[in-house]
């Protein structure tokens, strides 16, 4: 399986091109050049895939469990034979280094297959006894046709991620892949009808999402929408799908705190925290992006950040000793660079990196950033509060757990938050008064598919992942049997 130059639609079980016939430039953001192209999909194309689905669902959501189980068992090994063509194309649409691909993104995908395939052959109904009356029992049934839009930072991962339970529970899906990282959801296609997934169970439809994505959401058709992206765009579709009282779960922004306690394994904690603060160039919405130390440490963990921050190597996404590769787009670089920019308006002091990467060629045109960190900005600071989403932490001292929490929580995100201290009891409280859905203690990026995954605040609503994800893709019927 590899790449095409010229990408397609999935309707119906077949590629097809957009109905416009027009295409958009797909660029590979290492050499800052166009690769391939991606259909312009509109509403015409949206409305073919959601008849489809349409017609397709019928079957598809009274199938045995046990059949989706081996269709979606299928998809997972194709996907797992072609790890290396699937990475090698995630890295070509993103800029992330090949090694990243391999061992977290195209593993992860095959993963929600399996993972959401098996969990169906084990999600059962509740029943309630009415003693000498009556006897409940509740139905969990599919939805319907429903929407999945993902983003580019963890392409193939988040994509599956929800069209998996989607598919597992009985629905039809209409999805649609961010148009700047299509390659892998367009492979993915072409692993469905190699698996022999039936015509119109799954559609996927390339495009912008002020186009493609707008139609998705407002289509009356589509029951449901899963949407993982800005937080500006979760509002816009709750706008658009709320009053037509469409089910929602919307994974948005994170701002997430690290708090660092002086009793931490400090070796540990290094370890944890550069990963946390740069991996996939810190365009992953769980990175630690505001770093908070306890005093007594703050300076030899300053000068250690600085120095392995500054060991980190950007480069070649295809070289196996590449730490960083390349940005997503040069639109999202310059956003980057100007929030570094603004950091010093504000105050703040770039202790390394921020600066554009000078590369070989065929990388002298891509969007490489050296990773920066950042001192002595406030709190409410701009920089402090909004959503880079790029290789860019800021530290800063604190000296009570009581201030550690005021300044964890002290933004309009609640995604997830990282707490470093060998104190269990300090843990247990920490975790407990952290508004943020998800609390890492001592780890990062430690995930049990099994768990519920979601925030509060701004970064969103509902949740995914285990059961959570299975009760979001179905509805509840309550049936009573009345004894005779």
């Amino acid at each position: 399986m590899s790449p095409d130059k010229y990408l397609k639609n999935y309707i119906n079980g077949a590629l097809v091109p957009a109905e416009s016939g027009n295409y958009l430039d797909n660029v590979n953001p290492a050499i800052g050049q166009v690769y391939s192209h991606i259909p312009d999909s509109d509403e015409e194309d949206v409305k073919k895939a959601i008849a489809a689905a349409q017609k397709a669902y019928p079957e598809w959501s009274t199938t045995e469990p046990r059949v989706r189980f081996r269709l979606l068992m299928r998809i997972a090994d194709i996907i797992e034979q072609n790890m290396q063509a699937f990475a090698e194309a995630e890295s070509a649409d993103s800029g992330k280094p090949v090694s990243m691909a391999m061992s977290v993104d195209i593993p992860r995908a095959q993963s929600n297959f399996r993972f959401f395939a098996t969990s169906i052959l084990h999600f059962g109904a509740e029943s309630h006894h009415m003693a000498g009356e009556a006897i409940n029992y509740t139905l969990r049934q599919p939805i319907g046709v429903v929407g999945c839009i993902s983003p580019w930072n963890l392409p193939l991962y988040l994509f599956t991620w929800k069209i998996a339970p989607a598919l597992a529970t009985g629905n039809c899906v209409v999805g649609k892949p961010s148009e700047l990282t299509p390659m892998t959801a367009y492979m993915l296609s072409k692993a469905c009808i190699e698996a022999g997934l039936p015509a119109g169970v799954l559609n996927i439809v390339h495009g912008l999402g002020h186009k493609a994505g707008q139609a998705i959401v407002e289509a009356p058709e589509v029951k449901a929408i899963s949407f993982t992206g800005g937080t500006s765009t979760g509002k816009k579709i709750a706008a658009t799908a709320a009053p037509e009282f469409k089910k929602l779960s919307l994974e948005l922004g994170g701002k997430n705190p690290n708090i660092i306690f002086a009793d931490c394994d400090f070796d540990e904690m290094m370890v944890g925290t550069l990963r946390s603060s740069f991996s996939n160039n810190g365009q992953i919405c769980l990175c630690g992006s505001r770093i908070y130390v306890e005093r007594p440490i703050y300076d030899r963990f300053r000068d250690e950040l600085v120095k392995r921050t500054q060991f980190l190597k950007v480069g070649d996404p295809s070289s196996s000793v590449t730490d960083l590769g390349a940005l997503v787009s040069k639109g999202h670089m310059e956003k980057v660079q100007s929030y570094l920019s603004l950091a010093e308006v504000e105050g703040g002091t770039i202790l390394c990196g921020g600066t554009p990467v000078e590369m070989p060629a065929p990388f002298e045109e891509g969007y490489f950033l050296r990773p920066a960190v950042v001192e002595g900005l406030p709190i409410d600071c701009r920089t402090n509060q909004e959503e880079i989403f790029g290789p860019v932490v800021t530290i800063a001292p604190f000296d009570t757990e009581e201030e550690a929490l005021a300044m964890a929580n002290g933004t309009q995100f609640g995604l997830s938050a990282t707490v470093w201290t060998k104190d269990i009891s300090r843990a247990n409280r920490m975790a407990e008064k952290l508004q943020s859905g998800i609390v890492w203690v001592n780890c990062w990026m430690v995930r049990d598919l099994r768990t519920p995954f979601g925030g509060v605040k701004n970064s969103g609503v509902g949740r995914e992942g285990g059961q959570e994800v299975l009760r979001f893709f179905t509805e509840p019927k309550n049936v009573c049997i009345k004894y005779g």
